[in-house]
């Protein structure tokens, strides 16, 4: 028996966008929010977990592209410039007291500077960015391998998930600022293609795009890919964090597992 080979990027992104392929890499102008392409990629993430895994494949890659298929600067999503005290303070220096801290379910709680960050071994890789909203773009981000780190600190048996707290408060809650959130289990964290990118197309990565650090987990789309990483946890539930749903937008009603 011949195994699948059609991805789910493939699948959802092929036919719907086929009439567009001269366009690859730039922003899709028929993918408005009421697309066609909007209304495909909503139906799909009703699809299970299991089910996407099985699609997915434990170890397939995203496609790279050429250099010359960066034909456009990375549209920033979500958050630009968030207006937190502790990020400012930050980002008034350039990062340099930045410290990304590693906790929860490890033998090994960790923090690591920009700098150290920047001197461990590096991923660079060409990928199409494709948002809920509909458009796509193609861009280069370098940073470290997720797995890298999570090696570092080890997590112990238990640890599931990985939750990445950001720097960006989205809305005022009954209790408190609400920051912005994300989480992913241990596959995709341990994907080749799942860095912490302090990088974009050979500079540093802009404050618009999430600096100091985003995440890239390229077979998700976009929301999934925190920016403004403030510290990562490794814990066996995501019950603690927002309302239990694994991500601010989840909260709001976007699936968690958002593959492609």
């Amino acid at each position: 028996m011949t195994r699948l080979t059609l991805s789910r990027r493939s699948f959802l992104t092929g036919a719907a966008v086929a009439s567009t392929a001269p366009l690859a890499g730039c922003f899709d102008g028929v993918a408005s929010r009421d697309s066609t392409i909007r209304d495909v990629l909503e139906t799909a993430n009703s699809l299970t977990y299991r089910v996407q895994r099985m699609l997915l494949g434990s170890d397939d890659l995203a496609r790279e592209y050429s250099p010359s298929e960066i034909r456009q600067p990375q549209r920033p999503n979500g958050t630009t410039n968030p207006g937190d005290v502790d990020y400012r303070q930050l980002a008034a220096d350039n990062f340099a007291s930045y410290r990304l801290k590693i906790s929860g379910l490890v033998e090994k709680p960790a923090q690591f500077s920009l700098d150290e960050l920047r001197a461990m071994p590096s991923r660079t890789q060409i990928t199409r960015h494709d948002c809920v909203e509909g458009w796509s773009c193609i861009a280069k981000w370098t940073g470290v391998p997720l797995a890298a780190l999570l090696d570092e600190v080890r997590p112990t048996a238990p640890a599931r998930f990985v939750v990445f707290d950001c720097f960006d408060t989205m809305e005022n809650g009954f209790a408190g600022p609400i920051r912005y959130y994300e989480s992913i289990d241990l596959a995709d964290a341990r994907h080749p293609q799942t860095i912490l990118a302090y990088g974009l197309n050979d500079q540093a990565l802009p404050v618009s795009n999430g600096a100091p650090l985003r995440v890239r987990v390229e077979r998700q789309l976009g929301y999934k890919m925190a920016k403004y990483i403030r510290k990562i946890a490794l814990v066996d539930s995501l019950s603690a964090y927002g309302q239990g749903n694994g991500g601010y937008w989840e909260d709001r009603g976007y699936e968690w597992f958002a593959g492609i």
